[in-house]
């Protein structure tokens, strides 16, 4: 069965990218480029994995990785976090929100890859 992966981005070049290489990769893609639509694509979606950029235009994504968490149909979905902020310490709080995955941008495909492959391939707790 073909997994499934939630894309959270607001700028169109990154949203399009990781959606082409997640496709090129074999995984069924639903891009959302409004992070407040995040959580009902979501659950209607039900994806195996979520990449969640943290800088939205018009939510938190920090908020929106504590909302699914809080989320008894959403918990349990794996977040690869894809971020700008890279500075001391920001990868713990975003982990600690509940983020499984964590990258700076800008990406190189390989690392998204294999963060990517890790989340998706790791057995449910």
């Amino acid at each position: 069965m073909t997994k499934r992966i939630l894309v959270v981005e607001d700028n169109d070049l990154n949203r399009k990218l990781f959606c082409d290489v997640l496709r090129a990769g074999g995984f069924a893609v639903e891009p959302v480029a409004d992070g407040h639509q995040a959580l009902e694509k979501a659950r209607g979606f039900q994806p195996n994995l979520v990449v969640m950029d943290i800088q939205l235009q018009d939510v938190s994504g920090l908020d929106l990785i504590a909302s699914m968490k809080s989320d008894s149909a959403l918990c349990e979905v794996p977040v690869l976090a894809v971020t700008a902020y890279a500075g001391k310490g920001d990868e713990e709080r975003i982990r600690e929100i509940g983020a499984e995955g964590y990258l700076s941008k800008p990406v190189s495909i390989g690392p998204f890859m294999a963060a990517v492959r890790g989340l998706i391939d790791r057995p449910l707790a």
